[in-house]
């Protein structure tokens, strides 16, 4: 799928609705920007965050676990 989409005040861009039903995507969900050369990849982080309470207390070792596995994640997609 190829769309064209803009970019806007504050360098936002608005993803086209056909995109966010296909990928099932809702407001607030966390995401993956990846650079790759001159290409920009964006990926949807599945039921991670989802883990945790609204209000929980997060420890500072939870926050490093938390950065580790989404950086594993993503070299995973490589």
């Amino acid at each position: 799928m190829y769309l064209i989409s803009r970019i806007g005040k504050k360098y936002t861009i608005y993803l086209p609705k056909s995109v966010v039903e296909a990928l099932n995507l809702s407001e607030g969900e966390r995401i993956i920007i990846k650079v790759e050369g001159d290409s920009i990849i964006i990926k949807p982080i599945r039921g991670f965050f989802q883990k945790k309470e609204y209000w929980s207390t997060t420890s500072f070792k939870e926050i490093e676990d938390e950065s580790e596995e989404i950086t594993k994640i993503a070299e995973e997609e490589d």
